[in-house]
């Protein structure tokens, strides 16, 4: 599956697309795809850690998606709505997946998309020097951090992935979970709590930004 954004998709809006859907117009969908597959798979990838796993579960969403979209009554954004399905299927994938005995690990690979006026919580490892050396131990400490949110709970792991690499603000993420705004801004403040605590056991201090 192509995940590049079409320019050309982006011309008509997602309340439009919806209805010509709803009149059954299979070509509308088509745009959808076009217009969010990307950011889907990336929130897929960053829960299973895996490219096959992660277009298995966008495109069986996407047939969900399609299945329920005569029922989509427009309350939250069409992104949050199928952010919430992919999420759901990557969350019964990861469970199958350990259930099996495969590993599995968050990847933050790819950092969160400028925008929005809310502040950034992130991690970050200031480097002072630029020598082969400062890079491999950077490299190290990355794969450390990943390995750490990771072993998150489901609920933590879940919420930043959707803030720290799809940087939804929090009442999209309070939709996509479908919970209190209030236990949103929790949950991150106690997954880096848990990370930082982690994170200082192997003598490591991480500047939240």
């Amino acid at each position: 599956m192509n995940y590049n954004t079409n320019p050309i998709c982006c011309e008509i809006a997602d309340e439009e697309l919806i209805l010509r859907i709803k009149s059954g117009d299979e070509i509308a969908f088509d745009r959808i795809i076009e217009r969010y597959a990307g950011r889907l798979y990336q929130t897929a990838y960053a829960i299973l850690n895996s490219h096959h796993d992660a277009e298995e579960v966008v495109q069986d969403a996407l047939v969900k998606a399609y299945r329920a979209l005569p029922g989509f009554r427009g309350e939250s954004l069409l992104l949050t709505w199928l952010c919430r399905i992919v999420i759901n299927q990557a969350h019964n994938k990861y469970h199958w997946n350990k259930r099996r005995g495969s590993d599995v690990n968050l990847s933050l690979s790819r950092p969160p998309e400028p925008g929005g006026d809310q502040e950034q919580e992130d991690f970050n490892i200031p480097d002072e020097t630029h020598t082969p050396e400062k890079a491999l131990s950077n490299a190290e400490l990355g794969e450390l951090l990943v390995q750490e949110i990771g072993q998150l709970p489901d609920s933590l792991r879940e919420t930043m992935v959707l803030r720290h690499l799809q940087n939804f603000a929090y009442e999209d993420i309070a939709r996509i979970q479908s919970c209190q705004l209030g236990t949103i801004k929790s949950r991150l403040s106690r997954g880096r709590d848990i990370l930082l605590k982690r994170l200082r056991r192997f003598g490591l201090e991480p500047a939240a930004v």
